[in-house]
């Protein structure tokens, strides 16, 4: 959330921003609102100071045994219009709070400005694409010769767009989760946390995915509860109307949780099998830093996601999005690209996102300095530290053998029982 004095003191830079995320929100509209509600206040100010005056002469009066009627009208009336204005200051600020909560992110500096993907930047590429010897496979195929997915099950149990791992499929997505885990609590230094899957609407609000993403969320109809649709929901807002001490940041957390994600108006070809599902996996970093240290937290965050996909041996790139592609809430955003062959095209498996001050001021997230005893606003940062159905795909096509069999990519195999392939079915 921006706040409002940044807001009035910096009209043009919010309309700049605006326009270059493709949103459209009066801010004059705002600021006249705004200006409204404070020459209010100060009228209630006047008045409130006028009844107190007022309310002392009467005591004086009653004291000299004088008439007092007149002057308790007048407090009378006086406490009326009080009343009345503070009424309307109530739905004016109903009106403020409402456009102010659903203007995003004011973009970093060093976002590219651009309305769409085009404009995003490729900032590294790492590992090299090889092309297969043979025509390769693409991730449908080899999970119904391998028999490790069963989508058309999937449907029937839950309905389109879901996936149900089976046999070495299910074993590969515990080996990940567990991998990742133990990579970033342990050479990474992330406190693993183990969080609820339900949260309520003040930390779906807190983290940006509220009011805006609402139609994209699964809810609980009679519990007010939301499914998380990442893990940066429950762990940040572990912090919410929390006041840190200095020395406790940066205070870095990683989580492993399923994901919900209601993928509305998601159809198509770019959706079949595991590009684009309603439940994944997934492990997120989550770091809240100083602000002065947010940038070198955030490289850093970068980099840590990047040590999987160098130790899984995928080739990836790493997109630098154009402020057209921004979340709501993000200031900046790395997206990390690894390349699938049998799909002929890269797929985002991580997320990267620094959030400034935004996520804080929703949820009242602060620190006091040690020196100054001054409490300000965190900064909050977040990524995938990666998402498994995409890392999946790509790991069953880059490693995918003429005969049908995937090789194990060999950081994994403590974890799949030290196998070195996963064959196809002999029922197949």
């Amino acid at each position: 959330m921006l706040d409002l004095k940044f807001i009035r003191s910096n009209p043009d830079t919010i309309k700049k921003s605006l326009a270059n995320r493709k949103v459209r929100i009066d801010i004059d509209k705002l600021l006249s609102l705004d200006l409204k509600r404070r020459q209010m206040l100060q009228e209630t100010e006047t008045l409130k100071n006028e009844r107190n005056i007022t309310s002392k002469e009467i005591g004086e009066l009653i004291k000299r045994g004088e008439k007092v009627e007149s002057k308790k009208n007048g407090v009378k009336a006086l406490s009326q219009k009080i009343t009345e204005i503070d009424d309307n200051v109530e739905g004016l600020s109903v009106k403020i709070d409402t456009i102010v909560h659903a203007i995003p992110n004011v973009p970093h500096k060093s976002v590219p400005i651009g309305p769409d993907e085009k404009a995003n930047i490729i900032v590294r590429e790492w590992g090299v694409i090889k092309k297969p010897a043979f025509e390769p496979k693409d991730h449908i195929e080899l999970a119904q010769l391998l028999d490790i997915i069963d989508f058309e099950r999937a449907t029937k149990v839950a309905g389109s767009n879901f996936s149900l791992y089976k046999g070495d499929g299910a074993r590969l997505v515990r080996a990940l989760i567990n991998y990742m885990l133990d990579v970033h609590s342990g050479k990474n230094g992330y406190t693993e946390i183990w969080a609820p899957a339900l949260v309520c609407e003040e930390s779906m609000f807190a983290t940006g995915q509220l009011p805006k993403m609402e139609e994209d969320m699964y809810k609980l109809r009679d519990d007010n509860l939301y499914l998380v649709p990442t893990a940066e929901v429950p762990v940040t807002n572990m912090y919410r109307g929390e006041i840190i001490n200095e020395n406790e940041l940066p205070i870095c957390m990683c989580a492993y949780t399923p994901c919900f994600r209601r993928e509305a108006g998601s159809y198509g070809k770019g959706t079949r099998g595991l590009i684009r599902v309603h439940q994944f996996d997934k492990v997120e970093l989550v770091k809240i830093v100083l602000p002065e240290n947010s940038d070198d937290e955030y490289e850093k965050l970068l980099k840590n996601a990047e040590s999987i996909l160098q130790a899984l041996k995928l080739p990836y790139r790493v997109m630098a999005l154009s402020a057209g592609e921004l979340s709501f809430a993000a200031a900046k955003c790395y997206d990390i690209e690894v390349w699938a062959p049998g799909a002929g095209r890269y797929f985002e498996v991580s997320s990267v996102s620094n959030f400034d001050d935004f996520q804080a001021r929703r949820g009242n997230i602060r620190y006091k300095d040690s020196k100054t005893q001054k409490v300000t606003y965190v900064h909050t940062l977040n990524g995938s530290g990666v998402a498994l159905a995409r890392t999946i795909i790509c790991i069953l096509e880059n490693y995918q053998q003429k005969d049908g069999s995937v090789v194990v990519p060999e950081v994994l195999k403590p974890y799949m029982a030290n196998r070195d392939r996963i064959k196809p079915s002999i029922n197949k």
